[in-house]
């Protein structure tokens, strides 16, 4: 009886620990591969080695090197040419501020602390900086915003307000962080604002209307300091007005 009883779990233990193991070596491959791509031993447009050469590095069969080619095409690190070869990609900008990834009041309260440290100091640069015709830009880029009022067309050209005083700052990496962060730089384009933090939409937009216009008019005359405080101040009672509405939902 001993010796029947133990012959089923015998069989059963050689099904399980190929499947196991193949997988473990495919991953292998796959990371060996990501660490030298990552680390530039392998450069973009540069060619795999061959199926056969593969097996031969890793002591792995061809199912194995097939699967982990895949994996890395998935993850967009190689391209495979039909006849020619494996060859690895250039590297993808990943972009951090991906409209999917931000989802909650908490999300957006983190992407304004990040604003307040980066935009206080363009406003300052660009009232040292600013051109006439930059200035006549953020003119008619606000005046579009009180016709837009709470329509779609309010949140561009709020957006585009604020990348035209990065624009002022002559830096550009002010300009690519902020497009980088699209249409997140803009609260109400995420979320309600005013009736998250139990505001009159017309009382609310006319506060944000007077805040731009603060940092408008100290960008204008020159004021570095002025303009500094003038972002900092709106840029804040966003934060504040968004804080209070996200204290209330946790409550």
């Amino acid at each position: 009886m001993n010796q029947t009883a133990t012959v089923p779990a015998a069989a059963a233990a050689p099904a399980l620990v190929p499947k196991k193991k193949h997988r473990n070596l495919a991953q292998g491959v796959v990371e060996s591969f990501t660490s030298s791509i990552q680390a530039g031993t392998l450069k973009p447009g540069e060619k795999l080695p061959t199926e056969s050469v593969i097996m031969e590095m890793h002591g792995v069969s061809r199912t194995v090197v097939r699967e982990a080619i895949s994996h890395l095409q998935a993850a967009g690190l190689v391209q495979t040419r039909h006849g020619i070869g494996t060859f690895v990609l250039e590297p993808q900008p990943t972009n951090i501020f991906a409209a999917d990834t931000i989802r909650t009041i908490g999300d957006v309260l983190s992407i304004l602390e990040l604003r307040i440290s980066l935009e206080t100091e363009a406003a300052w640069l660009a009232a040292s900086r600013r051109s006439e015709e930059q200035v006549q830009a953020m003119d008619a880029a606000l005046k579009r915003i009180v016709s837009s009022q709470n329509r779609p067309g309010a949140v561009e050209s709020d957006k585009a307000f604020h990348l035209l005083i990065a624009q002022a700052t002559g830096n550009r990496y002010f300009v690519d962080i902020l497009s980088d962060l699209g249409n997140t730089i803009i609260p109400r384009a995420r979320l309600d604002s005013a009736q998250l933090a139990h505001d009159d939409p017309v009382a609310y937009q006319e506060r944000v209307n007077r805040e731009h216009d603060d940092i408008y008019h100290a960008i204008l005359r020159k004021d570095a300091e002025a303009a500094r405080a003038a972002m900092r101040t709106h840029l804040s009672n966003s934060r504040e007005r968004l804080r209070r509405a996200q204290q209330e939902v946790s409550v």
